[in-house]
């Protein structure tokens, strides 16, 4: 009887943890959609090069933070 209960939690458990990875992976493969469609975006309406895209954003803490001094 303790075996039937035990397996019915461990399915219950597993199923839970698939659902969640399932929902992880699609908010990813959705961001990373969402962030190429933006990158392409700017390089191609704007002229902005990755590598001018990948300095602003390191410098972005340091931008912020004048904003607020």
């Amino acid at each position: 009887m303790s075996e039937i209960i035990i397996i019915i939690g461990a399915v219950i458990v597993s199923w839970l943890v698939f659902t969640w990875l399932v929902k992880v992976v699609k908010a990813s493969i959705a961001t990373g959609i969402i962030l190429t469609i933006i990158v392409l975006l700017l390089q191609l309406v704007f002229d902005v090069k990755l590598s001018e895209l990948l300095q602003e954003m390191t410098q972005l803490p340091q931008t912020i933070w004048q904003l607020v001094n």
